[in-house]
């Protein structure tokens, strides 16, 4: 394959999303090994990429324009093209086509994303009432890539896909710290993720408001309704919590290079980025016991009961007894060196390569 033409329409505008950073760092590293075109329906989404990079000019992934793009991608000459969502238009493509599904939260959660148009969010709840269109779209393409070994046992459980299925990790971004942590003085605990029902931000306060001297920092944007519901219930529960409403990439890297842990209760997850983002710094993570939480932490991980404040006040206080918290961070930094760009960039090019055979 000497050239890979890469669908970057879902990099954002405004501030990345998980699938937006997933596709620029997983661009900026593949960049590097081969020849990369850019398939883009705004300028402004050259911002986030390697200067200079070569790109295409074509509609947004939402038009019903969408629907003939194969056709645009045919005449442009493309032979391999990877999508990091499954939506893309197919009909009549004469290329190799790779497509992701990064997990399959919203068919256990069915709220939409609020950004999307009202049009986009209808569709949204009734694609995800049953898996058959799903199965429609991912077997269009040649092969699937998701980013966990978690779900690709789900696909292959619910059987979504006859195509085969590979494992391109999502990973942080920055740099690691170069040695593990000391005990931090401050009792600084930190969440970052969406306000939803299922990230079950109630269980952390209360478990927090349950262990004398922590402060829980919750560091997302969050709109004035939700945070009156949260703070009512903080201080019903004696929990010292801290609203940042939104930090810069900046704010965070420092905020977790200096906490005592970074924790979740969610009660479902597509991988889990925040973990690999705290370990990489040598800060242990405190999350519920999910299948895909265990596979990204691993070892460093202190897992409870996401149902239980009394489990997770259980698993903050142990982290003080004897050396547990620097050993946690030590692991922390073997675990995140784990997830890193380069070699997921490999995995996708072998996912192509593969289809050569």
């Amino acid at each position: 394959m000497k050239t890979l033409h890469f669908d970057a329409r879902f990099i954002r505008l405004d501030h990345h999303d998980g699938i937006s950073r997933f596709s620029v760092e997983l661009i900026k590293a593949l960049s590097s090994k081969v020849h990369v075109i850019a398939i883009i329906y705004d300028l402004r989404q050259l911002e986030h990429l390697p200067e200079g990079i070569e790109f295409i000019v074509v509609n947004n992934p939402e038009s019903v324009k969408e629907l003939f793009i194969a056709r645009k991608l045919n005449n442009v000459g493309a032979t391999h093209v990877y999508s990091p969502m499954q939506i893309m238009g197919t009909s009549g493509r004469k290329y190799k086509l790779v497509l992701t599904l990064h997990d399959l939260i919203y068919y256990r959660h069915r709220k939409p994303p609020q950004d999307l148009n009202l049009l986009i969010r209808g569709l949204w709840r009734l694609y995800h009432l049953t898996y058959f269109p799903q199965r429609l779209l991912l077997n269009r393409a040649d092969a699937i890539v998701t980013v966990s070994k978690t779900t690709k046992e789900l696909i292959a459980k619910h059987s979504l896909t006859k195509r085969p299925v590979s494992v391109v990790y999502n990973a942080p971004a920055g740099a690691s710290a170069k040695k593990p942590r000391k005990l931090p003085t401050s009792r600084d605990v930190l969440y970052i993720g969406s306000f939803m029902p299922y990230k079950n931000v109630e269980t952390l306060i209360r478990g927090v408001g349950l262990t004398p001297g922590f402060t829980l920092h919750l560091l997302s944007k969050i709109t004035s309704e939700r945070k009156d519901q949260l703070q009512s219930l903080a201080s019903k529960s004696g929990c010292d919590v801290v609203f940042h409403g939104g930090v810069t990439d900046e704010q965070y890297e420092s905020l977790v290079a200096t906490s005592f842990a970074l924790i979740s209760a969610s009660k479902d997850e597509g991988f889990g980025i925040p973990l690999v983002e705290a370990m990489q710094q040598g800060t242990p993570v405190v999350v519920s016991d999910l299948e895909i939480f265990r596979e990204v932490s691993g070892t460093v991980g202190s897992f409870f009961d996401a149902d239980s404040s009394e489990a997770l006040s259980k698993r903050l206080l142990e982290l003080e007894v004897s050396n547990t918290w620097e050993r946690k961070s030590a692991e922390a930094l073997y675990q995140a060196a784990k997830f890193n760009w380069n070699d997921s960039a490999d995995e996708l090019l072998l996912t192509f390569s593969q289809l050569e055979i």
